[in-house]
């Protein structure tokens, strides 16, 4: 017997030839789930999405390999063509997915201690929102340290078209994620009905200006400032807002103005895109 012949690996299922001597990452290639993986990697660098066969130059494959897998990744949802049907981008199933996933956990540890330092020096709540099937849920909340504020429930859901989260949110996602995001919208308790021109007018203000500040449509005597939380490719994963509330007796509070600046300033240090970043 030859004392020094290999093993088989006893992780490796009945019927399975040997791995060789090659790295970890060609032992087992998967030829299949590695052009999905490169169509769905390729896409998360495009903010306007692309057409076929702009993704089969890129990723230098076989016409009709890609069509196949493009017609997979719409079918499971995790792409989505565009109205005229010429473009694919990524639709929101691999973010809806992130939601349970320890990347969501992290975000919200991360958020917290900002929040709450936010909270501290302006003397106001603050609270972070995610879009999450149709509407936008709660995941993190941090009360201001004064005797009055307003604070929304964690795990709450939210409007998607009616508030200052759920537009900042629209504002920064491409047109045809925003047209999924709609597509999926679950209206909540109270909120008003789509005005699209109204909505695309708004979108449209908040991108130019960063950030969304307006009277809350909610309750009375509230301003809600929001800034988004920008991912990779400058598209919002997040939206944090202040419910603002202003002191009519003599104690002088931190201004609208002030709490506007401290709330960009805190977002900055959340957001993974920066100006001249990505595409």
């Amino acid at each position: 017997m030859n004392t020094n012949a290999r093993k088989r690996r006893t992780d490796a299922p009945p019927g399975e030839p040997e791995p060789d001597d090659k790295d970890d990452g060609d032992r087992y290639r998967a030829p299949a789930l590695d052009k999905g993986l490169d169509i769905l990697e390729l896409l998360a660098e495009q903010r306007g999405g692309l057409t076929r066969a702009e993704i089969t130059k890129a990723l230098g494959r076989n016409a009709s390999e890609i069509y196949r897998m493009l017609e997979r990744l719409v079918a499971r949802q995790y792409v989505m063509r565009s109205e005229a049907g010429d473009r694919y981008a990524l639709s929101l199933k691999l973010f809806a997915l992130a939601h349970r996933h320890p990347p969501m956990e992290r975000l919200i540890a991360e958020a917290l201690p900002l929040m709450q330092r936010f909270a501290n020096d302006t003397e106001q709540s603050c609270h972070l929102a995610v879009y999450d099937r149709g509407n936008l849920l709660v995941i993190a909340q941090v009360d201001g340290p004064g005797t009055w504020g307003i604070a929304v429930r964690l795990g709450s859901r939210v409007g998607l078209v009616d508030t200052s989260s759920g537009r900042t949110i629209l504002a920064y996602q491409s047109a045809e994620q925003r047209a999924h995001m709609l597509a999926e919208h679950t209206k909540v308790k109270g909120e008003v009905a789509i005005d699209h021109a109204a909505l695309e007018t708004a979108c449209e203000q908040i991108r130019r200006a960063g950030f969304s500040r307006k009277d809350s449509q909610q309750i009375f005597g509230v301003t809600d400032v929001t800034f988004p939380v920008l991912g990779p490719s400058g598209q919002a994963i997040a939206a944090l807002t202040c419910p603002f509330l202003k002191r009519i007796d003599e104690y002088v509070a931190p201004s609208l103005d002030e709490a506007t600046h401290r709330l960009g300033e805190t977002v900055q240090a959340l957001s993974m895109f920066r100006e001249g970043e990505g595409s």
